[in-house]
């Protein structure tokens, strides 16, 4: 409940809760039929006599602000909506200043998808399936971290837990062929935080980074509210574009996601990994290879991650967001030595750490192998249901679209021959109102420019027998 200090009126008086309440109805914190506390439990919570709360129900009662019936919690009055009375002291609405930061921040438009609940189908990219997440195992894990007997709770290392970097150590080298000191790896709370200790660690405000192309924006963004400049290079079906780079020595990091470009799918050619490689080397700048998910490929081998030939000047992120879930907030870096002990210090300075708990859970799920047999299990799950998506979009739309980054990870780009980037939002609003959600490739672009009418599917959250109801659904809408 909110603070029920009205000026002089004291809380603990019958007049002071009188008008705290009434403040609180008057604002909305509790809306028209609402119910309030018991008498009980409120004089329990602000250490008065249960006589003094009644008091105060008892004159808003008598102005009508509340209602009581009997046997039932007090219950505010439907007609009270709006009505702020003559409550004194009203907050004050004025915008206090801002740091430069801030002010960025609140000039870019918001970076993420909307939520949807209830809607029948949902290409919606990013997330996974809460059906496929593994409840019993991670119940299991969770469980096991919580009843172990510790000699202190307290705080741990910055880096992350011991043994979830041992862990994340030997995984990376079976999953990923990535041979590192387990003390090159920090765990983070998302790929998103990453992102942030790099932009903390290696930009300053004023300074120019690379960023693809399309691009992830939440990425881009990062830098753009620590007050650096973005410089966007086209990307296309080989990954970013090396010959469109920058000069070296004019630009900090490079932000890219060479095995599979987001969203086009592209994957970094070996000829575009040794360019950029000689790029930041030349350069003295650092490449954030983000491995979002490089567990999921399906008609071709697994990429190398361009971290192998990255001759230290490339920094790892990884993350389990879509092998488990987004909500779980856990991911990993691998720095190059060099760089661990700043980043370890910033990290401690941002939040301390990342959840104890969770980290023994994952780091039992590797251990144990259950972590891996699931990723196993998503690979071909996910595999299923991208073929349903592609056989059923080329069976709907055939030479109308043209679909790329098929081969890995959990979205595709479906680009829509004869509309226009013009198109899209009229084509999104079609579709939600037939209860399908698509989504506009054009939002991933940091300028407007002539293309056709694109769309980021994802196809990891709904049953794979739901797809071809959706897809057939929208091709009937989109052809009205």
């Amino acid at each position: 409940m909110g603070q029920l200090v009205q000026g002089n009126n004291k809380v603990g008086t019958a007049r002071g809760i009188y008008l705290g309440l009434r403040q609180q109805i008057a604002s909305g914190v509790y809306a028209p039929g609402a119910s309030l506390p018991s008498s009980r439990a409120l004089a329990e919570e602000l250490g008065v006599s249960r006589t003094t709360v009644t008091t105060a129900f008892e004159q808003l009662i008598s102005e009508g602000y509340v209602l009581v019936r009997q046997g039932a919690r007090p219950v505010v009055n439907d007609n009270m909506a709006g009505d702020d009375g003559e409550v004194p002291h009203k907050a004050s609405t004025a915008t206090p200043g801002l740091s430069a930061y801030a002010e960025r921040t609140m000039t870019l438009p918001q970076s993420h998808l909307p939520a949807r609940p209830g809607l029948r189908y949902d290409f919606r990219y990013g997330d996974v399936s809460p059906d496929d997440f593994p409840k019993l195992a991670w119940r299991k894990a969770l469980t096991s971290a919580v009843l172990t007997r510790r000699e202190r709770l307290g705080y741990g290392d910055p880096a992350g837990s011991e043994a979830l970097r041992q862990a994340l150590q030997g995984y990376l080298w079976r999953a990923r062929g990535i041979n590192c000191d387990y003390r090159q790896i920090v765990v983070v709370n998302g790929s998103q935080q990453a992102l942030d200790l790099c932009a903390r660690a290696l930009v300053n405000p004023g300074d120019r980074v690379v960023v693809e192309e399309p691009c992830y924006a939440m990425a881009r963004n990062v830098f753009t509210t620590i007050g650096a400049e973005p410089l966007p290079v086209a990307c296309d079906g080989d990954g970013i574009d090396t010959t469109r780079l920058p000069q070296p020595g004019q630009h900090r990091v490079a932000f890219v996601t060479p095995s599979h470009q987001f969203p086009l799918g592209g994957v970094l050619s070996a000829g575009r990994r040794r360019e950029l490689v000689d790029w930041a080397e030349s350069g003295n700048a650092y490449i954030l290879e983000d491995d979002y998910d490089g567990e999921y490929r399906y008609d071709v081998r697994p990429i190398a991650p361009l971290y192998l030939s990255g001759r230290g000047r490339v920094i790892y992120i990884g993350t389990v967001s879509k092998t488990l879930s987004p909500t779980l907030r856990l991911g990993y870096m691998v720095l190059p030595p060099g760089l661990v002990e700043p980043f370890t210090r910033i990290k401690q300075l941002v939040d301390r750490q990342a959840p104890t708990f969770e980290q023994d859970a994952l780091a039992a799920l590797i251990e144990s192998g259950a972590y891996e047999r699931h990723v196993r299990k998503m690979r071909r799950l996910n595999g299923e249901r991208r073929q349903a998506f592609l056989d059923v979009m080329h069976e709907v739309f055939g030479a109308r679209v043209e679909i790329v980054g098929t081969s890995a990870g959990l979205h595709v780009v479906v680009w829509f021959n004869g509309l226009k980037t013009s198109d899209e939002a009229r084509l999104a609003e079609a579709a939600l109102l037939a209860g399908i959600g698509i989504y506009p490739v054009s939002r991933l672009y940091s300028a407007a420019a002539e293309r056709p009418a694109g769309f980021v599917f994802g196809y990891a959250t709904m049953p794979v027998q739901n797809i071809p109801q959706g897809v057939r659904l929208l091709g009937r809408v989109l052809a009205v």
